[in-house]
């Protein structure tokens, strides 16, 4: 029997499997078991997630355009950035990724237009493989969907899933410390689910024989498996509806219904008209906000405050300490300390540390040793 049949033969199996208290455990062994399977195929295949289109990250975040053929996204582009994408009516008009650059409230946003996703595109359908991969080193995910088809979310969606890309969800909170002797030890906190058995089983087909394994929160089988697997993306999303320029007043509530049977919130998706540039000063507003960008203004001595061209950085990555690791050189080596002006400061030019969290707009000046 070969893989692709082991791998079925192991769907078949789960799916015919009522899930209880009773099989639980057996069922986390056989999802532990697909997931490697699915890997080892991958692998063989020589299209795992790592190879893909070569494209050269640029800017200070990077934003994948996901949709299917044909829903507007090379317009879409080309309406926020200078790209020159060739746009069609035919099925794959985007024949490579594309990208380009959207320069918005200070920050120089990546914007790639990958071609469109088809079903199976994580198991190598139209080279589905290499669209995903690409979508995988990106900092955001815009769904780009059809106001007439919003039920391609659902196909997207799995299609991501499927190439281990989680979305709008952090990584779960587990701990897992080898031993040499004495078996498998589990220390679960307050509200986790899965009983000791379930997590037991599932770390075993994982190879562990004797480790102190530590869960911090509730989570599902599926999580668990993520966890142990550790070569899972997590990235944020948001949903742009394009077309909404051609739809009938009186449609808008069957669009905000199957937006909320796909649990997006039609007051946080953007509806817009590519052809027309509808609604695109919101979608830059949307995409800013969604990538957690923090622009710091520079203090620069003998220039003054360059509002021109902050330095841009994350809401997770927003510590003054990372401001030096981004500006490279030997800041780090004579730093001395820094004095803030804005919103996380308690007064103009407070001094600072290395530990010191940044807000956006904040001014920064660093004064360093000589």
């Amino acid at each position: 029997m070969g893989l692709e049949e082991e791998i079925e033969a192991i769907e078949d199996e789960i799916a015919e499997t009522p899930y209880n208290k009773s099989t639980e455990a057996h069922i986390g062994r056989l999802k532990a078991k697909l997931a490697e399977k699915k890997e080892k195929l991958e692998q063989q295949s020589g299209s795992g997630g790592g190879g893909g289109y070569a494209v050269e990250k640029t800017g200070d975040a990077t934003v994948a355009l996901v949709g299917f053929p044909s829903v507007g996204k090379s317009t879409l582009l080309n309406a926020l950035t200078n790209a020159e994408s060739e746009v069609g009516s035919y099925e794959f008009t985007t024949l490579d990724v594309n990208p380009g650059m959207l320069q918005y409230r200070g920050a120089n946003i990546q914007l790639m237009d990958v071609p469109g996703l088809i079903e199976g595109a994580a198991h190598g359908r139209g080279g589905g493989q290499e669209v995903l991969s690409v979508v995988r080193t990106a900092d955001l995910v815009l769904f780009v969907l059809s106001v007439f088809e919003i039920d391609q979310y659902d196909r997207l969606a799995e299609e991501l899933y499927n190439n281990k890309i989680r979305l709008d969800t952090e990584p779960p909170s587990i701990s897992v410390t080898k031993r040499h002797t004495g078996g498998l030890k589990v220390t679960t906190a307050k509200g986790v689910d899965l009983d000791e058995a379930t997590i037991k089983e599932v770390c075993r087909e994982y190879g562990y024989v004797n480790a102190d394994i530590t869960i911090q929160q509730n989570l599902d089988i599926d999580e668990l498996v993520d966890a142990l697997m550790d070569n899972r993306v997590y990235l944020p999303s948001a949903v742009a509806v394009n077309k909404a320029d051609l739809i009938e007043p009186d449609y808008l509530d069957t669009v905000n219904a199957n937006l909320r049977e796909r649990g997006v919130d039609p007051d946080d998706a953007v509806f817009i008209s590519a052809e027309e540039e509808k609604g695109l000063d919101a979608l830059k507003e949307k995409i800013f906000d969604s990538l957690g960008l923090i622009r710091i203004y520079m203090d620069k001595p003998g220039r003054g405050v360059d509002y021109d061209e902050p330095l841009v950085i994350t809401e997770e990555e927003n510590t003054v300490e990372d401001v030096l690791d981004t500006l490279g050189g030997d800041f780090d080596e004579r730093f001395r300390f820094g004095r803030v002006s804005g919103e996380s400061a308690k007064h103009d030019e407070q001094q600072v540390g290395r530990t010191h969290e940044l807000a956006d707009e904040d001014v920064l000046r660093i004064v360093a040793r000589k």
